[in-house]
């Protein structure tokens, strides 16, 4: 969520400072009402590692989104352009009847697919059920990514590994520091400069603050939720980095 622009509290994009610092990339790509997509994200890192690569430099992939990082590592599939439509309605049901539930469905659609994608990866399940959907008769076709010849599956992985009750500590002081920063504004700034779009809107945290604004929540309801919602992708996030068997684990 750091490729939108503007929303800064909410992604704990790193300061102006700190980039100063330390050059980062791939953030600050598109305005909080465009789309975006992992095909995207991973064209831009593509060319950033280019650059870094060009001065001589090694690249250090810092972050908390598996789905990305498995893609940098092993290559996006192939498939058809998102349906928004099928998407909004498989997100509603998402929330509604749960992961396992789509997973099983997938598993009817297409058994291929379900049996690469973890019952958890909920990105990837909604996905398959998208490209089974839209265009069946692509399913298998396989798309890999590769830059200046190296694999970047060869490249060391570190997790680092905390604790439940401590992350979950840190989760909750997190989001209300987010809150107490600004994040309320920084939304409503954003929407009223052109909006936030359905991408930038699921994240956790934005999705919580539109609803509190739209009046379906209050302001306590938006921050539990968002507690709650940052505590579930934790955890999911932690059954995706289980998937990188070659990854060392740090206990911090």
């Amino acid at each position: 969520m750091a490729v939108y622009r503007t929303l800064d509290i909410g992604t704990a994009k790193p300061s102006a400072a700190e980039q100063q610092q330390i050059p980062h990339h791939a953030i600050d790509l598109v305005e909080p009402s465009e789309p975006f997509s992992v095909a995207a994200w991973l064209s831009e890192a593509g060319r950033a590692v280019d650059r870094i690569r060009a001065r001589g430099r090694r690249v250090l992939f810092v972050g908390g989104t598996p789905l990305y990082l498995k893609a940098l590592r092993e290559g996006l599939a192939a498939g058809p352009a998102a349906d928004p439509a099928l998407r909004e309605s498989l997100a509603v049901r998402l929330e509604r009847e749960g992961a396992a539930a789509l997973h099983r469905e997938l598993a009817t659609l297409d058994p291929g697919a379900a049996a690469r994608i973890h019952p958890n990866d909920w990105r990837r399940t909604l996905r398959g059920i998208e490209v089974a959907t839209v265009a069946p008769a692509s399913h298998g076709r396989e798309a890999t990514w590769e830059r200046g010849g190296t694999h970047a599956s060869t490249a060391p992985m570190l997790i680092v590994d905390v604790p439940r009750k401590l992350l979950n500590e840190r989760i909750a002081a997190r989001v209300q520091k987010m809150f107490s920063a600004g994040l309320v504004e920084e939304v409503r700034a954003a929407e009223a400069n052109g909006g936030i779009g359905a991408t930038a809107g699921q994240a956790a945290g934005y999705s919580e603050v539109l609803a509190m604004l739209a009046g379906r929540s209050t302001l306590s309801d938006a921050i539990e939720q968002t507690i709650r919602r940052t505590r579930q992708l934790a955890k999911r996030q932690r059954t995706w980095l289980r998937s990188f068997g070659d990854a060392v684990w740090i206990c911090s």
